[in-house]
């Protein structure tokens, strides 16, 4: 790997002043393509039985407890995608999308790992293969498109932010890599805890607190009254990288990480939230991406879903299937991508979990075949050992 210098083209577009690690990661590719490809993974497995509910399936109430939100409609209610699943109240930017016609969603879809081990699914997931490889899907898929003209052999074709590279991207199409100043920022929590602390002292407060606010924080802010708007969060970073993808000079590939998803306890106080800065991403991807929005694929994927039914810390443990995201204006769109397997008596995987009728890779393989005009030979190649995983159809606009 190639330690580099950020682009001065990417810092006038505003990325070097957006990002950072505290909680997401990017990586950039640049292949000679006008089609874009974004990739979204969200560590620590979304419960996708939460993100898109089947409020129609009669037996979610029973198993969801608490963790059941209220039918379209209702208040604070799903946004309905056609009478038997709904979006998240969160999640009112994708439903837009969804009603353009702009995001599709696969349902009860897992990857080929079914042992609920956060590590190893997340590295199969990213090698594309049925076993941990050196190499990432992604990165073999930038592979596979040919370099920019005037680019010189073995010259870096992604840029990685942060100090390490994400296994998806690592490989032999070669990745440059850029720490941000402002890595390892801490979370508004520290400094929301650091001015609890000092409050009561009558030597540190005033000090603590006027120190604060002269690093951006409010008084409400700080005692938890108000979400701090944090310029180096997921919404601010995807921003940067659609702007990015709107360059004549800029990336055609992407890969955006987002962590927090593991939500074994109160799941229905800190799931809404991330949702809500994933929904807020991608919408600012779009608004950052403008015209180039018609040839841009988002792919919001996770490692596995989380068990079908409530458990006793008001959470949801690992499980199996989930759901899949497909956003852009090159998506057919519009519509929940799934043979429902049901969530009744006898039709869960293994008693437990969101049985999983589909294949991730069919997934992403069908994005790579209509985007890049890809053949069974190269997503062969792209996911090893994966005949069986055929591409889906029909996923984006002819």
């Amino acid at each position: 790997m190639t330690r580099t210098a950020l682009p001065r083209r990417a810092a006038l577009l505003g990325l070097a002043g957006a990002i950072t690690l505290g909680r997401s990661r990017l990586a950039l590719a640049t292949p000679a393509t006008e089609q874009r490809l974004v990739v979204v993974l969200l560590r620590g497995a979304l419960d996708g039985l939460s993100a898109v509910q089947p409020y129609g399936d009669p037996a979610l109430a029973g198993l969801r407890g608490e963790l059941a939100l209220a039918a379209p409609g209702g208040e604070g209610g799903l946004h309905d995608l056609g009478g038997f699943y709904g979006l998240h109240p969160a999640l009112a930017g994708l439903a837009g999308l969804y009603r353009e016609g702009n995001l599709a969603i696969a349902h009860a879809i897992a990857g080929n790992y079914r042992d609920r081990s956060h590590f190893a699914a997340q590295d199969f997931l990213e090698s594309g293969a049925d076993h941990r490889l050196a190499s990432g899907w992604l990165n073999r898929v930038a592979a596979q498109l040919p370099a920019r003209p005037g680019k010189t052999p073995g010259a870096e074709t992604a840029l990685s932010v942060g100090n390490t590279v994400g296994l998806m991207l690592r490989g032999p199409a070669p990745v440059g890599a850029w720490l941000p100043q402002s890595f390892g920022r801490p979370d508004v929590g520290l400094y929301q805890a650091l001015a609890r602390l000092h409050a009561a002292d009558p030597v540190t407060a005033s000090a603590v607190t006027e120190g604060l606010k002269e690093r951006g924080f409010t008084a409400s802010v700080l005692n938890g009254s108000e979400p701090q708007q944090d310029r180096f969060g997921f919404p601010a970073l995807a921003g940067a990288v659609g702007k990015l993808l709107a360059s004549t000079e800029g990336p055609r590939i992407a890969a955006l990480e987002m962590f927090g998803w593991d939500t074994h306890n109160a799941q229905l106080g800190r799931l809404g939230p991330a949702l809500a800065l994933l929904d807020r991403g991608i919408v600012a991807l779009r608004e950052g991406a403008g015209a180039s929005w018609s040839r841009t694929v988002v792919l919001v994927v996770t490692e596995f879903g989380r068990t079908a039914a409530i458990n006793g810390t008001k959470g949801t443990d690992h499980g199996t299937g989930t759901v899949a995201f497909l956003a852009g204006g090159a998506v057919a769109g519009g519509r929940v991508i799934a043979d429902w397997p049901g969530l009744g008596a006898g039709k869960l995987f293994e008693n437990r979990d969101l049985m999983p009728t589909a294949d991730l890779r069919s997934f992403i393989k069908g994005v790579l075949a209509a985007h890049y005009g890809f053949d069974t030979a190269r997503l062969a190649a792209i996911f090893p050992d994966s005949a069986a995983a055929v591409a889906m159809k029909g996923l984006l606009r002819t």
